[in-house]
């Protein structure tokens, strides 16, 4: 008897999963075919054009004050002003570094803000699917190793259900 209630006990998890329906999304290749997808891109690919636009002009700056200073002697100019002059060059320095920075940060949370929604809706459509096909886990395929043949590609299904037709 208990060798039978061992069995049992060890074999009814089993029941359960074979019950469960799975399906996985290939994640990555869904999101980047997002037609909203485009208007983000180009909404950075700007952002970051105008960054750019305005660190080429600050490094044009800094060329210009390294030239214009370059050309007066130094045997011409007293202690203080050679001190001036190295001090501004030093804050200019700083100013293009922080500038550099900022910007950065600012791109990184401007992506993240344009992102959201987007992650926020595939993710909505993966759930929606999932409830509607009855699918207990739909998996990244991404991050799979090994798919059984009982495991269902719901690509297609939420793809639709986000209107991507390719």
């Amino acid at each position: 008897m208990k060798p039978l209630l061992l069995t049992f006990l060890l074999l009814f998890p089993l029941t359960f999963f074979a019950q469960d329906k799975l399906a996985y999304v290939n994640v990555d290749e869904v999101f980047s075919k997002m037609p909203e997808l485009k208007d983000v891109e180009t909404k950075l690919m700007a952002k970051s054009e105008t960054i750019k636009k305005s660190l080429t002009a600050m490094q044009t700056e800094y060329n210009q004050m390294l030239e214009r200073y370059g050309k007066t002697p130094t045997d011409s100019i007293t202690q203080a002003i050679a001190e001036d002059r190295h001090k501004q060059m030093t804050d200019f320095q700083e100013r293009y570094r922080v500038f550099s920075n900022n910007s950065q940060q600012e791109l990184e949370k401007e992506q993240q803000a344009l992102m959201a929604p987007l992650q926020q809706k595939l993710m909505k459509a993966i759930k929606d699917v999932g409830a509607e096909n009855g699918y207990t886990y739909i998996l990244n395929s991404a991050s799979l190793l090994h798919m059984g043949t009982a495991a269902k590609d719901a690509n297609g299904q939420v793809k639709a259900k986000l209107g991507i037709t390719n």
